[in-house]
């Protein structure tokens, strides 16, 4: 029997996938769940596994393409033995791409090229439209573009840290039409509007060339800084982004921290501040629909369920996993979510599902924090709050007869940035009022 090899959902909010390695041969045996490829996403990596014990007969993917979701990557033939293959399978993984179908063109007639080789062209300055493509079917890969920039190295290969340095060459100070073309496309959605050119310039405005310096350090980007880095830029470009801040007294929710967080502790949870403020704003979204949204063409849609991603350190920098239906937990369930996704991020096990899916996000500067910071817009939701120190201060309260006091509390400030698109100053405050209100007060069920 054939079995279809099919490249799964990765996360609810992942549409395609690009093939980083190919980790089989067309003829070779392999066991059910072997890893056959591996798969990047916007979010995260993630392995293919075998559906089936057998035979590689057919290998639909080649590397650094891009494809989408449940299309038919490999096949296996499940009543294949420990044979040699016959003369008719390929054996070397070179020739599996001679099996790729024929790829659809655009309708525009652009080359075939994945969103990586055209921001690599993009950053080599290479026109796409110049560049003959060497791989399956014409499709222009990242070689192929370094040739075009006069490079006769892969661009694939990243010079290790403790490697010597090499003075790259000056940064062009202007952009041809045809490279501001891609940008547009990359960034764009068909309003034409070209955007400013990172290391360029925009308008009459260039920047000036880099010029070595010893000492200095050329740090290559990793993949996932690149993703973060285009994420960001997108984001600030997509979204007119208004930020708005909120001094929160932190006395009540630091005695109801401190009366149960030893109890938590025997059980092996960590009972934070980035809990309750993960709480509040969970009961705060419910009452304010429109921050827990996402905009479409000429629309938006307010979520039904509320989930939270929540910034935490990972190996390969930061990431965001999602505490779902946020709404629906008490303190004790967003302690004890926290904490699984944290451990799976710092020992590297977090999976696509984790990061995908969330309607709004919290970031918490850590320990090291300041004393409060405008977040940049995770999309495609509308809104972030970014958690600043908490610190002690002199505030005014209501003594026992009314009259108004100096009492020393743990003082946060708060930011909301929010996507005015969608998202009025009226909501927004509403919003970031309840959210201080709620942590004000203390009132939460620890369980």
């Amino acid at each position: 029997m054939i079995v279809d090899v099919i490249l799964p959902q990765l996360g609810e909010s992942v549409s395609e996938g690009t093939i980083t390695k190919i980790l089989v041969r067309v003829g070779d045996m392999v066991k059910k769940d072997q890893d056959l490829f591996e798969v990047a996403t916007d979010k995260a990596d993630a392995p293919v596994p075998s559906p089936a014990t057998g035979r590689v007969m057919e290998i639909h993917a080649a590397h650094d393409q891009t494809i989408a979701v449940k299309t038919v990557i490999a096949r296996i033939d499940t009543d294949a033995k420990g044979e040699a293959p016959s003369a008719a399978a390929p054996a070397p993984a070179a020739t599996a791409e001679a099996s790729i179908p024929e790829a659809s063109k655009s309708a525009t007639g652009e080359p075939l090229a994945s969103p990586t080789v055209r921001k690599a062209a993009l950053e080599a300055d290479v026109s796409l439209e110049g560049v003959k493509g060497t791989g399956d079917h014409g499709r222009i890969t990242k070689d192929d573009v370094a040739r075009a920039a006069g490079n006769q190295h892969p661009m694939s290969n990243v010079p290790p840290a403790n490697a010597a340095f090499t003075a790259p060459a000056p940064v062009k100070s202007s952009l041809p039409s045809s490279g501001a073309g891609e940008v547009a496309k990359l960034v764009n959605q068909g309003g034409g509007f070209v955007p400013p050119i990172p290391g360029v310039g925009f308008g009459s405005f260039k920047v000036a060339p880099y010029r070595p310096q010893p000492g200095d350090k050329v740090v290559p980007y990793t993949r996932r800084r690149r993703i973060t880095a285009d994420h960001m830029t997108y984001s600030k470009q997509v979204s007119p982004h208004v930020v708005t801040v909120a001094e929160i007294d932190m006395h009540a929710v630091s005695k109801l921290r401190e009366a149960h967080k030893d109890r938590y502790k025997k059980e092996g949870l960590s009972l934070t501040m980035l809990a309750f403020v993960v709480s509040a704003t969970a009961r705060a979204l419910r009452e304010f629909p429109d921050l827990n949204a996402r905009v479409l063409d000429d629309s938006y849609v307010c979520f039904k369920d509320v989930n939270i991603g929540v910034a935490v350190d990972s190996p390969d920098g930061l990431v965001v996993p999602v505490v779902r239906r946020a709404d629906e937990l008490g303190v004790r369930g967003i302690v004890r979510t926290i904490d699984e996704l944290a451990k799976r991020a710092k020992s590297g096990k977090v999976t696509i599902d984790d990061l995908s899916g969330a309607t709004f996000s919290v970031t918490n500067p850590g320990l090291k924090g300041n004393l409060f910071g405008g977040a940049i817009i995770s999309q495609p939701n509308v809104g972030i709050l970014r958690m600043g120190e908490t610190k002690k201060r002199v505030v005014v309260i209501e003594g026992p007869s009314g009259e108004d006091v100096m009492a020393i509390h743990p003082v946060m400030f708060m930011a909301l940035s929010y996507d005015h698109r969608i998202v009025d100053g009226v909501a927004a405050n509403g919003f970031l009022y309840r959210v201080n209100e709620l942590l004000t007060k203390g009132e939460f069920d620890v369980g």
